[in-house]
């Protein structure tokens, strides 16, 4: 499923135009990288929850020459699966 897909699911499950639907998928996806980026984590109870982890700075090899080289520090979205979405999908 791509989002024009969940667009179009969200559309006819809630009764919306396709243009309301838009609005609302992207609030919800803003909505969670503004919190994100803040460094709080989203709890959808029984679906799952987002979260900002760090990875440290690691060194690594360019596979093409076998060169070591310095791999940054950043931070990485996690997604942990709620116990309703692992039971729906099992």
């Amino acid at each position: 499923m791509n989002k024009n897909d969940l667009v179009a699911s969200v559309a006819s499950s809630a009764g919306l135009s396709k243009a309301d639907a838009t609005k609302a998928v992207d609030a919800v996806f803003e909505s969670v990288t503004s919190s994100l980026k803040g460094g709080n984590e989203v709890r959808m109870v029984g679906f799952g929850t987002f979260s900002v982890t760090r990875r440290r700075a690691s060194e690594g090899r360019n596979p093409r020459t076998g060169e070591k080289i310095q791999i940054p520090a950043s931070n990485q979205p996690k997604f942990r699966a709620g116990k309703g979405l692992k039971d729906a999908v099992n």
